[in-house]
């Protein structure tokens, strides 16, 4: 699944890109992630820097992902609104460090089980080899500088 209309892009590219078909597996797996747990990636990437009963703060978590802070702060809000994640107040000036709270934790183990769950059924459709080279080419794609 592609998240925009394919006849926006031309025939050739999409015929052969390797990073629209990366990009467009990658949107594909978490819109439908997103749709099973009702977590946005966004979300789900912040709930990850707060795992082990870390402590931080709004600007940490959105340097530690390379987010825009506007993005992190909103996300942050509706989840302390939710009750999954806490705010309190950080020693000295006006920094809040953030942590999860209870029902955040069982939230992200939920996640977690979700995420492992996909990946199973995605392991039990590939061969061994398959997931062998898949894991090694993502791995050059990774490394490679563009």
């Amino acid at each position: 699944m592609i998240a925009v209309d394919k006849k926006m892009i031309p025939e050739e590219i999409l015929k052969d890109s390797v990073l629209v078909h990366l990009a467009a597996a990658y949107f594909s797996v978490s819109k439908q992630l997103e749709r099973r747990t009702g977590c946005s990636p966004t979300r789900g990437f912040i709930l990850s820097t707060l795992r082990g009963g870390a402590e931080r703060n709004q600007n940490q978590i959105a340097t530690l992902l390379g987010f825009d802070r506007t993005v992190v702060h909103r996300s942050i809000g509706t989840m302390i609104k939710e009750g999954l994640v806490s705010k309190k107040k950080a020693g000295t000036g006006r920094t809040f460090v953030i942590q999860l709270t209870p029902k955040g934790e069982k939230y992200r183990e939920f996640l977690i089980r979700e995420r492992r769950a996909a990946e199973e059924k995605l392991r039990g459709a590939l061969k061994p080899e398959e997931r062998t080279t898949l894991i090694r080419l993502l791995g050059i794609v990774a490394e490679f500088e563009i």
